[in-house]
C-alpha cells in the first residue's frame, strides 16, 4: 500500500515538474491507477489532460472536470483561487485517505453526517487517537497508515495555496520532509460538494464557508 501510494505521488510529480510542459491530469481517481506485474504504479486516462507552460501557476478553464468525490473545490467556486496543478494534488489526498482508511470517500447513505463524508470522520479519529481501520493491522503498518492519513489531510486542504506540491508530497512520503503540525480541518463539507440531485444527503453542521457549486464555466 505504501509504495504503490508513492509510485503515484511520483507518477504526479513527473506530471506536473519532469516534462517540457506540465500536465495536469484533473482525474486522479482509483480507477486510473493500473498496477504491472511488479505492482509498481501506473497513471493512465488522460481524457480530461491539459497541458500548460511550466511557468504557469494558474490555468484556464472553461468548465469544472473531472469525478465527484475527487474534484477539487476550486474547479467549482473563483473565490478559493485559481485552478492550478493543485486541484491534482487535492484528488491525490482523496486517493490516498481512501487507500489509508480502506473505504470510498463518500458514502450518499450513511445514517450520519461524518460517515458521509469520510475525511471528516477521519480526522475525527486521528485527533482522538483512534484506530483508523478495521481489522488486523500491526504497529509498523499503523504508523504507515497514520502518515498516509496525515499527508492526505495535508493534500485535501480547502485552500489551493495550504496544500503541499507533489515534490513535498513525495518527501513527506520519503522522510526527507515532515509536517510535525497535524493540519486544521479545513476542508469540504457534504453541503459543499456538488451533488447529484437523486441523491438525498442531510446538511451537517461544520464549516463556517458555505459555498452553491454549479457545472457553469468559470469566468
Amino acid at each position: 500500500m505504501y509504495a504503490i501510494s508513492l509510485g503515484v505521488a511520483r507518477g504526479i510529480e513527473y506530471l506536473h515538474e519532469g516534462c517540457d510542459m506540465q500536465i495536469l491530469q484533473f482525474d486522479i481517481k482509483p480507477h486510473n491507477i493500473l498496477l504491472d506485474e511488479n505492482f509498481n504504479s501506473k497513471i493512465s486516462d488522460f481524457g480530461l489532460a491539459k497541458l500548460y507552460p511550466t511557468d504557469n501557476s494558474v490555468v484556464s478553464m472553461t468548465a469544472a472536470r473531472g469525478t465527484m468525490g475527487y474534484m477539487a473545490p476550486e474547479l467549482f467556486n473563483n473565490n478559493l483561487g485559481g485552478v492550478s496543478y493543485k486541484a491534482d494534488v487535492y484528488s491525490f489526498g482523496m486517493l490516498l485517505m481512501e487507500m489509508a482508511s480502506r473505504r470510498k470517500n463518500l458514502n450518499a447513505l450513511a445514517k450520519h453526517s461524518s460517515q458521509i463524508y469520510f475525511p471528516s470522520k477521519v480526522f475525527d479519529q486521528y485527533i482522538e487517537g483512534k484506530d483508523l481501520v478495521m481489522g488486523d493491522v500491526n504497529e509498523d503498518e499503523m504508523k504507515i497508515i497514520r502518515k498516509m492519513v496525515i499527508i492526505a489531510l495535508w493534500c485535501i486542504q480547502l485552500k489551493p495555496s495550504d496544500r503541499p506540491s507533489m515534490k513535498k508530497v513525495t518527501e513527506m512520503f520519503e522522510g526527507h520532509v515532515e509536517y510535525q503540525q497535524t493540519p486544521p480541518k479545513h476542508f469540504m463539507c457534504p453541503q459543499q460538494m456538488p451533488i447529484s440531485d437523486h441523491q438525498n444527503i442531510p446538511n451537517p453542521a461544520c464549516s463556517n464557508l458555505e459555498l452553491t457549486w454549479t457545472f457553469s464555466a468559470r469566468s
